[in-house]
């Protein structure tokens, strides 16, 4: 799942931050790549935030990081 992740995230060229939604077809094709999202529910509660709580980052650093990348890559 991880790689299919990467590889759908590298051929619509995202950047920073996405998330991917999956099916999976017993019997069949396996795991298959559904769509391509932003992120919900971006609070402070919110899972990607906590992780990187979980390094030392802030909310408001993580914040402020995900602009600058959004602004160094425009």
């Amino acid at each position: 799942v991880r790689a299919l992740a990467a590889a759908a995230f590298e051929a619509l060229e995202a950047r920073s931050l996405a998330r991917g939604d999956f099916f999976f077809e017993g019997g069949g094709r396996g795991v298959l790549i559904n769509e391509v999202n932003t992120m919900p529910g971006f609070t402070p509660i919110s899972g990607f935030p906590k992780m990187w709580t979980g390094t030392g980052m802030t909310y408001a650093e993580l914040c402020n990081e995900l602009v600058e990348l959004a602004l160094n890559d425009s």
